[in-house]
């Protein structure tokens, strides 16, 4: 039998796209889903062939009990991470110690490799605190005596993904409001492309320390993605602009007055920054195709598209 593969935020849309995609291939390694909760580990199992993973509940932080679940696991897809901190999640508990307890946990119990999605920008040195964070979890896995691959990632489209809801609240509005009138470069991805590229990167083949930028075929400004998701959706959109300095303040105000605000400085910053990616590195690297913006867009709001 094929050694599993442990999967770390198994029940985020990708890492349920993740298990969907290796229960209709007989030929993939099957999952060894952690999660962090009950609730979590029960959203899991509506997904078909159960009998194609193992599911375990585990703090992310807990180096034992990541260590035992890797017993016996060819490699691992670290899917955690958050955009947003609240006063009760935080950038280092969500991200650096986790990431530390994980290479612990896999070098001790001998996985061959990591492989974990990032995002575009993510640098120790940033000012932005998502950023820097993202940056120095990047290290630390790359630091590690467990060889790893880093996929930075754009905005993610799949059915039910936050960036698709959003462009669905936009695009539906009938007039958007977009920070700088949506002038932010955006180059989203299929949420299919980038479980392809996850999946590839886990392969001996693909080196090993190595962070590979994934985007998707088109880099494009926000308004025009909106423009081209209410096109998709058969409806019709306008615009106003929002002014950068208001949307700080909102942002601003949002984090002093709400333990879990709708929007933060760093979130804010983060999606305004611009992705302007080749994509043909990392398919020449892990051997994936990109599927069309105008598909992705249809795979994401298939239920909502006119007949």
């Amino acid at each position: 039998m094929t050694n599993p593969i442990l999967v770390t935020g198994a029940n985020g849309h990708l890492g349920r796209l993740l298990i969907r995609t290796v229960a209709n291939d007989p030929a993939a390694a099957p999952v060894r889903a952690v999660v962090r909760s009950e609730r979590a580990a029960t959203s899991l199992e509506d997904l078909p062939s159960p009998e194609r993973r193992e599911v375990r509940i585990i703090d992310y932080r807990d180096r034992e009990g990541l260590a035992d679940a890797a017993q016996g696991c060819a490699g691992a897809i670290h899917l955690v991470g958050i955009l947003k901190q609240t006063r009760g999640n935080r950038y280092e508990t969500a991200h650096e110690q986790p990431a530390e307890a994980l290479c612990a946990a896999c070098a001790a119990a001998g996985v061959a490799r990591i492989v974990h999605t990032s995002i575009h920008g993510a640098d120790p040195a940033s000012r932005n605190g998502c950023l820097a964070s993202r940056g120095r979890t990047d290290q630390i896995l790359l630091s590690s005596p467990v060889p790893a691959v880093i996929l930075r990632v754009p905005m993610v489209l799949g059915p039910g993904d936050a960036a698709a809801e959003a462009l669905r609240q936009q695009a539906t509005s009938g007039r958007a409001r977009l920070v700088r009138g949506g002038a932010a470069l955006q180059q989203p991805i299929a949420a299919a492309d980038v479980v392809a590229a996850l999946l590839a990167a886990t392969r001996p083949g693909v080196a090993g320390d190595t962070v590979l930028e994934l985007a998707g075929p088109e880099s494009l400004t926000h308004r025009a993605l909106v423009e081209r998701t209410a096109h998709v959706l058969g409806r019709e959109v306008t615009f106003a602009s929002i002014p950068m300095v208001a949307a700080r303040a909102f942002a601003w105000l949002a984090e002093t007055l709400s333990a879990d605000p709708p929007l933060t400085l760093d979130m804010l910053e983060v999606l305004e920054q611009d992705d302007a990616v080749d994509p043909r590195p990392v398919q020449q690297a892990l051997g994936i195709e990109l599927t069309p913006l105008d598909a992705a867009l249809q795979d994401a709001f298939d239920e909502e598209l006119p007949t």
